[in-house]
């Protein structure tokens, strides 16, 4: 009878390991965001109807990665219906010109993106939780970026302290309600 246990907890240790095993290289900290498989119903846009041009000449030339003809333009839309230029509504690729140089103009890092994701993947691999935390899929997100969490309150003060206005924010003493 013994041995038979024996067996049987030596199988299921090896099933435990083995199923710890599997899995993606890149550690998932929202283990919660990884079970969502809803489709996203703000994920579709309504597109305008298919037309049919007096000429097939003038069609534009393909554009692959670009805009199509019936795609939602909703900067163009307001501008027509406003009496406006609809071309200009969408020139710079629908950014603001002024806010893009604005926001540039100590320069920018054309790689900015991959270089967060590989310090980002770096910072989960460092931060992946114990080994009981993996294996039971707990969630190990919060604890991971608790060090980054930014205390509003205190960042409230500090600017009240320097005299800076915070007129949408609650006023002195009202903050923990």
């Amino acid at each position: 009878m013994a041995l038979r246990q024996g067996i049987f907890a030596i199988a299921g240790c090896a099933v435990l390991a083995l199923g710890a095993c599997s899995g993606s290289d890149q550690p998932i900290l929202m283990h919660a965001a990884a079970q969502d498989r809803e489709p996203d119903e703000f994920g579709i846009l309504p597109t305008k109807p298919l037309e049919m041009p007096d000429s097939l000449a003038e069609l534009p030339a393909p554009n692959p990665g670009g805009t199509n003809r019936v795609d939602p333009q909703p900067r163009a839309d307001v501008a027509v219906a406003l009496g406006g230029n609809p071309a200009r509504a969408v020139a710079g690729g629908g950014v603001d010109g002024g806010i893009a140089n604005y926001a540039a103009r100590f320069g920018r890092n054309d790689g900015i993106r991959a270089q967060l994701a590989a310090e980002d993947l770096r910072f989960r691999q460092d931060n992946n939780g114990r080994l009981l935390e993996r294996l039971f899929s707990v969630n190990v997100y919060h604890n991971a970026y608790q060090g980054m969490w930014l205390d509003k309150y205190s960042e409230l003060e500090r600017w009240r302290r320097a005299g800076a206005q915070t007129p949408s924010a609650p006023p002195p003493g009202e903050e923990d309600e």
